[in-house]
Protein backbone atom coordinates (compact mmCIF):
# COMPACT_ATOMS: atom_id res chain seq x y z
CA UNK A 1 0.00 0.00 0.00
CA UNK A 2 1.40 3.39 -1.02
CA UNK A 3 0.56 5.13 2.28
CA UNK A 4 2.65 2.64 4.28
CA UNK A 5 5.59 2.98 1.89
CA UNK A 6 5.42 6.75 2.11
CA UNK A 7 5.09 6.73 5.88
CA UNK A 8 8.27 4.67 6.19
CA UNK A 9 10.16 6.91 3.74
CA UNK A 10 9.10 10.34 5.04
CA UNK A 11 11.45 11.73 7.65
CA UNK A 12 10.33 13.99 10.53
CA UNK A 13 12.58 16.98 11.17
CA UNK A 14 11.71 18.65 14.50
CA UNK A 15 11.88 22.42 14.92
CA UNK A 16 12.24 23.18 11.20
CA UNK A 17 11.86 25.80 9.80
CA UNK A 18 11.15 27.14 13.28
CA UNK A 19 10.68 25.87 16.82
CA UNK A 20 7.51 23.82 17.30
CA UNK A 21 7.14 22.72 13.66
CA UNK A 22 7.69 19.07 12.76
CA UNK A 23 8.69 19.20 9.10
CA UNK A 24 7.72 16.25 6.90
CA UNK A 25 10.81 15.75 4.73
CA UNK A 26 10.13 14.04 1.40
CA UNK A 27 13.75 14.07 0.18
CA UNK A 28 14.26 10.37 1.10
CA UNK A 29 11.42 9.55 -1.33
CA UNK A 30 13.30 11.28 -4.14
CA UNK A 31 16.19 8.80 -3.81
CA UNK A 32 13.82 5.94 -4.71
CA UNK A 33 12.84 6.12 -8.39
CA UNK A 34 10.52 3.11 -8.05
CA UNK A 35 8.62 4.78 -5.21
CA UNK A 36 8.40 8.01 -7.23
CA UNK A 37 6.81 6.05 -10.08
CA UNK A 38 4.42 4.39 -7.64
CA UNK A 39 3.39 7.83 -6.37
CA UNK A 40 2.46 8.93 -9.90
CA UNK A 41 0.62 5.62 -10.47
CA UNK A 42 -1.32 6.16 -7.22
CA UNK A 43 -2.35 9.69 -8.22
CA UNK A 44 -3.43 8.62 -11.71
CA UNK A 45 -5.45 5.70 -10.33
CA UNK A 46 -7.46 8.13 -8.16
CA UNK A 47 -8.02 10.82 -10.81
CA UNK A 48 -10.65 11.18 -13.48
CA UNK A 49 -7.99 12.07 -16.02
CA UNK A 50 -10.57 13.12 -18.60
CA UNK A 51 -11.62 16.07 -16.42
CA UNK A 52 -8.15 17.64 -16.08
CA UNK A 53 -6.61 19.96 -18.67
CA UNK A 54 -3.66 21.36 -16.69
CA UNK A 55 -1.60 20.51 -13.60
CA UNK A 56 -0.59 23.59 -11.58
CA UNK A 57 2.26 22.88 -9.16
CA UNK A 58 3.06 25.06 -6.18
CA UNK A 59 6.68 26.06 -5.52
CA UNK A 60 8.84 24.28 -4.95
CA UNK A 61 8.14 20.73 -3.91
CA UNK A 62 4.86 20.78 -5.83
CA UNK A 63 6.97 20.91 -8.98
CA UNK A 64 8.53 17.51 -8.32
CA UNK A 65 5.52 15.25 -8.69
CA UNK A 66 3.32 17.83 -10.39
CA UNK A 67 5.51 17.89 -13.49
CA UNK A 68 5.82 14.09 -13.52
CA UNK A 69 2.05 13.82 -13.23
CA UNK A 70 1.46 16.31 -16.06
CA UNK A 71 3.91 14.42 -18.26
CA UNK A 72 2.20 11.11 -17.51
CA UNK A 73 -1.20 12.61 -18.38
CA UNK A 74 0.33 14.38 -21.42
CA UNK A 75 -1.09 17.73 -20.36
CA UNK A 76 0.55 21.10 -19.60
CA UNK A 77 2.25 21.90 -16.31
CA UNK A 78 1.98 25.43 -14.91
CA UNK A 79 4.24 26.63 -12.07
CA UNK A 80 2.87 28.75 -9.23
CA UNK A 81 5.83 30.49 -7.65
CA UNK A 82 6.78 32.83 -4.86
CA UNK A 83 6.98 36.51 -5.70
CA UNK A 84 9.75 37.58 -8.06
CA UNK A 85 10.55 34.14 -9.51
CA UNK A 86 8.53 34.20 -12.76
CA UNK A 87 9.98 36.22 -15.67
CA UNK A 88 6.88 37.34 -17.58
CA UNK A 89 3.83 39.38 -16.54
CA UNK A 90 2.20 37.85 -13.45
CA UNK A 91 -0.82 38.08 -11.21
CA UNK A 92 -0.26 37.94 -7.45
CA UNK A 93 -2.06 36.60 -4.41
CA UNK A 94 -1.03 36.80 -0.74
CA UNK A 95 -1.10 33.63 1.35
CA UNK A 96 -0.84 32.75 5.01
CA UNK A 97 1.46 29.86 5.83
CA UNK A 98 1.61 27.70 8.92
CA UNK A 99 4.73 29.64 9.92
CA UNK A 100 4.53 32.98 8.09
CA UNK A 101 3.21 34.62 4.95
CA UNK A 102 4.16 34.94 1.29
CA UNK A 103 2.94 36.20 -2.06
CA UNK A 104 2.33 33.69 -4.83
CA UNK A 105 2.44 34.49 -8.53
CA UNK A 106 1.17 32.92 -11.72
CA UNK A 107 1.98 34.02 -15.25
CA UNK A 108 -0.92 36.12 -16.54
CA UNK A 109 -1.05 33.96 -19.69
CA UNK A 110 -0.63 30.59 -17.92
CA UNK A 111 -4.21 29.39 -18.42
CA UNK A 112 -7.05 29.73 -20.86
CA UNK A 113 -10.44 30.59 -19.44
CA UNK A 114 -12.40 27.41 -18.83
CA UNK A 115 -9.41 25.10 -18.47
CA UNK A 116 -9.86 22.50 -15.72
CA UNK A 117 -6.91 22.67 -13.34
CA UNK A 118 -5.66 20.11 -10.83
CA UNK A 119 -3.59 21.96 -8.22
CA UNK A 120 -0.72 19.90 -6.84
CA UNK A 121 1.60 20.33 -3.88
CA UNK A 122 3.67 17.95 -1.79
CA UNK A 123 1.89 18.73 1.48
CA UNK A 124 -1.43 20.13 2.67
CA UNK A 125 -1.21 21.81 6.08
CA UNK A 126 -3.46 24.75 6.94
CA UNK A 127 -4.53 25.26 3.32
CA UNK A 128 -3.29 28.84 3.10
CA UNK A 129 -0.91 28.31 0.20
CA UNK A 130 -3.25 26.17 -1.86
CA UNK A 131 -6.13 28.58 -1.22
CA UNK A 132 -4.02 31.39 -2.67
CA UNK A 133 -3.16 29.16 -5.64
CA UNK A 134 -6.88 28.49 -6.10
CA UNK A 135 -7.62 32.21 -6.19
CA UNK A 136 -4.91 32.71 -8.82
CA UNK A 137 -6.30 29.95 -11.04
CA UNK A 138 -9.85 31.29 -10.72
CA UNK A 139 -8.75 34.86 -11.51
CA UNK A 140 -7.52 33.59 -14.90
CA UNK A 141 -10.84 31.83 -15.51
CA UNK A 142 -9.59 28.36 -14.61
CA UNK A 143 -11.94 25.79 -13.12
CA UNK A 144 -10.69 23.81 -10.13
CA UNK A 145 -10.75 20.13 -11.12
CA UNK A 146 -9.34 19.11 -7.76
CA UNK A 147 -6.28 18.96 -5.56
CA UNK A 148 -3.53 16.38 -5.11
CA UNK A 149 -1.04 16.08 -2.28
CA UNK A 150 1.51 13.48 -1.29
CA UNK A 151 0.94 14.31 2.41
CA UNK A 152 -1.96 15.78 4.37
CA UNK A 153 -1.65 17.01 7.93
CA UNK A 154 -5.32 16.35 8.71
CA UNK A 155 -5.12 17.77 12.23
CA UNK A 156 -4.67 21.25 10.70
CA UNK A 157 -8.00 21.05 8.80
CA UNK A 158 -6.64 22.35 5.49
CA UNK A 159 -9.07 20.19 3.52
CA UNK A 160 -12.00 22.15 4.92
CA UNK A 161 -10.72 25.34 3.26
CA UNK A 162 -10.62 23.62 -0.12
CA UNK A 163 -14.00 21.91 -0.18
CA UNK A 164 -15.82 25.09 -1.27
CA UNK A 165 -13.95 24.89 -4.60
CA UNK A 166 -13.68 21.11 -4.99
CA UNK A 167 -14.23 18.07 -2.84
CA UNK A 168 -11.92 16.15 -5.19
CA UNK A 169 -8.97 16.10 -2.79
CA UNK A 170 -6.43 13.31 -3.24
CA UNK A 171 -3.85 12.59 -0.55
CA UNK A 172 -1.57 9.57 -0.46
CA UNK A 173 -0.64 9.62 3.24
CA UNK A 174 -2.29 11.47 6.11
CA UNK A 175 -1.09 12.41 9.57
Amino acid sequence: MISAKLDSAIRDIPDFPKHGIIFKDITPILKDSKLCSEIIDAFVSQMDVNTIDVIAGIESRGFLFGLMLANRLQIPFVPIRKQGKLPAKTIQEPCELEYGSAILELHADALLSGQRVMIHDDLLATGGTVSAATRLVKRLGGIIAGYSFVISLDFLDGKEKLKADSDNIITLVSY
